[in-house]
């Protein structure tokens, strides 16, 4: 009986990978060894014009944490100072009434936009590739490479 079990068994798992189906990815991929790798590569196109902005968040805002509360805080600057994807050099200052209620939040730093959204050719995932592994390296390494 157990052995019919077991024939019965491996009879379905032989058809269900018979009946299988390839389907294409349409993302840009290189096989670099054991792994595929996708990449999409911008431009960051930051403002000279440095700004700041204070920001006195509502319960609700405060009730999501404190993180919540800051990230609230740079959306709102960028939103006020015309737009922008990311503040560059972020500066924070955190108010707080008691241990944990934050009072105010002041955040500093340069707007920026992504721009020119492109996939990634060969040579540029070669060089991103070589830039990860340097930096992954130990710090004595990257001198004698002469990278410091």
């Amino acid at each position: 009986m157990v052995k019919k079990f077991f024939i019965f068994i491996s009879v379905m798992a032989m058809l269900g990978m018979t009946s299988c189906t390839t389907t294409l990815n349409s993302s840009k991929t290189k096989d670099f060894g054991s792994s595929a790798i996708t990449a999409t590569f911008a431009d960051l196109v930051v403002s000279p014009k440095k700004i700041t902005y204070t920001y006195q968040p509502t319960d609700d805002v405060r009730r999501g944490g404190e993180v919540n509360v800051i990230n609230t805080a740079i959306r709102k600057a960028l939103e006020v100072n015309g737009g922008g994807d990311v503040l560059v050099e972020l500066q924070t200052t955190v108010k707080k009434k008691g241990r944990k209620n934050v009072s105010e939040v002041t955040v500093s730093g340069y707007p920026a936009t992504y721009k020119n959204f492109r996939c990634a050719d060969d040579e540029t995932l070669k060089q991103a590739l070589m830039m990860r592994a340097i930096s992954d390296e130990p710090v004595a390494k990257k001198k004698v490479l002469g990278l410091f």
